[in-house]
């Protein structure tokens, strides 16, 4: 996020049609699939590294040079996102590595505020060099990038098993410890002593065959999400993109305070994924959780498209909005994709959740590369409040998408309610 969020806002600011070719094209699920059968820590520092070195020359290079053609700059950022995609699934692997089903709603959630503090170093770091050309504002993201490529490859451990620890709930003989770790999504008639397994073993000899792409999709919930995922990035990403555009065409701020204030529909993301995340913990259930943040989501999409000229009622509209939005897209793509890739169905004999985690935020990254290109098109032709409406449409959908598991869910609740008020 520190190396990719200057980019889009820096020439998102020149001209609304440029947003397209500018979105990382994050589309596919390969690296999830690479990654559930190679060394995570390979993969993911490969794709850190070769990803800052395109953004070193998409931004440093070309400047240096005097090389200016749109083409290649499309070209550079499709490999970008190419290579970007290797981050999201691997991280998810490992931390379904060595966290299981207790608490992981909270843990994911506040971990996955990394992306969101990733935007805001990466605005500020950018920011404090950008008086001395953009292109040290790309210089200086591409190098902490690297470095950090670098520092994964050398420091990271993807599994318990590289230090000698056990799997999760690989000694627990107590049933509540094993239920403890057991996936949320997983079937309730599988034996109990089954419950957990390391997606990324490093002893080869007991390692699991992974799954492939069509197993993966055909998962319970795995294309229900993948779609509600698609939707809910696409709005979720073009506040990301076009949120200090926006506050600077709209309201005639400037770009500098424009991009200072966006943060804190950043803020209210990681608020919200950490705090949802923590809900869904104590219900034992996720789509709920979602329903109602989305619910609340298209009420303050409402009530910020009517924002006054005031920045500091602006900022706190915006922070609700990223509370709704951000933090049901953090839960998607991190806690929720770690249940579906750690089904019973594929427990003990298959490698899931990295391939499971690439195809929901591969299927997100389509409808956010589209979303980018239909919100220029809408701005230009009627208006920022028909943006508004047309993001109200994509977060109904993402409700749409998932009522099935919400109904079923929530029957669950009601009939674990029920047993209680009986056993009383």
């Amino acid at each position: 996020s520190i190396s990719s969020q200057w980019t889009p806002s820096c020439l998102n600011s020149t001209a609304p049609d440029c947003a397209f070719p500018c979105l990382p094209v994050k589309i596919f699920s390969l690296y999830g699939i690479v990654g559930d059968r190679l060394n995570l820590r390979w993969v993911l520092s490969f794709g850190m590294c070769s990803s800052a070195l395109v953004v070193f020359f998409f931004g440093t290079l070309t400047e240096w040079l005097h090389f200016y053609n749109k083409w290649f700059y499309c070209c550079l950022w499709v490999v970008n996102g190419l290579l970007q995609s290797t981050g999201w699934p691997c991280v998810v692997a490992v931390m379904g590595n060595w966290f299981g089903k207790a608490g992981r709603g909270f843990v994911f959630g506040l971990w996955s505020a990394c992306a969101s503090v990733g935007n805001i170093l990466g605005a500020f770091l950018a920011s404090c060099v950008l008086k001395y050309g953009y292109e040290y504002a790309f210089l200086v993201t591409a190098s902490v990038q690297f470095a950090g490529g670098v520092i994964v490859f050398f420091g990271l451990l993807t599994s318990p098993k590289e230090v000698g620890l056990p799997e999760l709930g690989a000694d627990e003989d107590d049933s509540v410890e094993e239920d403890a770790n057991r996936p949320l999504m997983g079937n309730d008639d599988v034996d109990d002593d089954d419950r957990n397994y390391s997606i990324q073993a490093t002893d080869t000899d007991n390692q699991p065959k992974a799954i492939g792409f069509f197993q993966a999709c055909c998962l319970p919930g795995v294309v229900l999400y993948s779609l509600a995922y698609a939707c809910l990035k696409l709005v979720n990403y073009s506040f990301f993109f076009w949120l200090p555009f926006y506050l600077s065409n709209n309201f005639g701020w400037k770009e500098a305070e424009a991009d200072q204030l966006s943060i804190w529909y950043d803020v209210g993301g990681i608020i919200g994924g950490t705090i949802q995340g923590l809900i869904s913990d104590v219900l034992q259930k996720r789509a709920p959780v979602l329903a109602t943040s989305l619910l609340f989501a298209v009420g303050s999409l409402f009530g910020y498209s009517r924002s006054p000229n005031s920045k500091p009622i602006n900022a706190v509209i915006m922070a609700i909005t990223g509370f709704f939005i951000g933090g049901p897209s953090n839960m998607i793509s991190s806690a929720i994709s770690a249940d579906l890739g750690r089904q019973d169905l594929v427990k003990g004999s298959s490698e899931a959740l990295a391939t499971v985690t690439g195809i929901v935020d591969g299927t997100g990254s389509v409808g956010a590369a589209v979303g980018q290109y239909l919100v220029s098109l809408i701005q230009e032709n009627l208006g920022w409040m028909w943006v508004f409406y047309f993001f109200i449409l994509m977060t109904s959908s993402t409700i749409l998408f998932i009522s099935p598991l919400i109904v079923r869910e929530i029957k669950l609740l009601l009939h674990e309610r029920r047993l209680r008020m009986l056993a009383e």
